[in-house]
């Protein structure tokens, strides 16, 4: 994102707690957080709500300038995007949802799909920065809608996931030939986002992380989270989501084993280690 945002004539400082971060960021760091007061728009993008929170409470809504842009592109749930909201108005801030959707491979050409909620003066206020990084902005309404916005979005991705994986998993076992599969699901009503560009068997999509050993792309922990917050989504509005419900379920689990930092595609081999167990039963 921040490439994209240099490529279009953007000044952009970063700045991250972790030293790791600090190295891989290609361009310019800011050496505490006293470079906050020389921004008119900060904006966020970290793992879980928590991270926000602190950042937000211990920097952020202490060190901007007055009258500063926040703009949070986390994926965190709705009433912590709320509360950020409410006390970031309060400081005389104006300040925004905008989780994204696309991944590594859309935020690097300007592809990303924007979820948004906040006041609508304050999205007109960021819009044209969003559009430096994404073709398509949705405004869905005030603070926090944009959160639940992509708690809907994401469910259906870990739901879609699961299927494509499941799908493949039962074609190999079934000895089908893994290229002629694919090309036959891309081309029919098994198509899908991420059959195309998360093709759980290695070699079939030359670009997929599971040709490059899995390597992320999206972690699976991430995925986890995501579908969590989804469910305390369905929870908190009483929506019962028995498919969202598993997807969560399975890939906490997968997580748990097995660290989650792989590209959440990599669940396709617990699957294939379940069929070989049960077969050698």
């Amino acid at each position: 994102m921040a490439r994209t945002l240099r490529a279009a004539d953007h000044d952009v400082l970063g700045m991250d707690i972790s030293s790791e971060m600090r190295q891989r960021f290609e361009g310019a760091i800011a050496p505490d957080a006293s470079a906050l007061h020389d921004v008119q728009v900060i904006m966020t993008m970290l793992p879980e709500a928590e991270h926000v929170s602190d950042v937000y409470r211990q920097t952020v809504l202490h060190g901007a300038s007055a009258g500063a842009l926040l703009i949070d592109c986390s994926t965190i749930d709705v009433e912590v995007a709320r509360t950020l909201n409410n006390l970031a108005l309060e400081k005389g801030f104006a300040q925004i949802d905008a989780p994204v959707s696309g991944g590594p491979e859309a935020a690097g050409s300007g592809g990303l799909s924007f979820m948004v909620g906040g006041d609508a003066d304050h999205v007109a206020r960021a819009r044209p920065l969003l559009e430096n990084l994404g073709k398509k902005i949705t405004h869905f309404g005030a603070a926090g809608s944009g959160q639940a916005a992509k708690a809907c979005h994401n469910m259906i991705c870990g739901i879609t996931a699961m299927a494509v994986f499941e799908g493949f998993a039962l074609a190999d076992a079934l000895k089908l030939d893994a290229t002629q599969f694919y090309e036959l699901c891309a081309g029919a009503a098994a198509q899908s986002w991420t059959l195309e560009n998360r093709c759980p068997i290695p070699g079939v999509v030359p670009a997929a992380p599971s040709s490059n050993g899995y390597a992320p792309g999206f972690a699976a922990r991430l995925m986890a989270k995501d579908l969590r917050l989804a469910q305390a989504a369905a929870e908190m509005s009483g929506q019962v989501t028995p498919f969202g419900a598993e997807a969560a379920r399975a890939f906490t689990r997968f997580s748990e084993a097995t660290g989650g930092d792989l590209d959440f595609s990599s669940y396709f081999t617990a699957l294939k280690q379940q069929t070989k167990t049960t077969g050698t039963d």
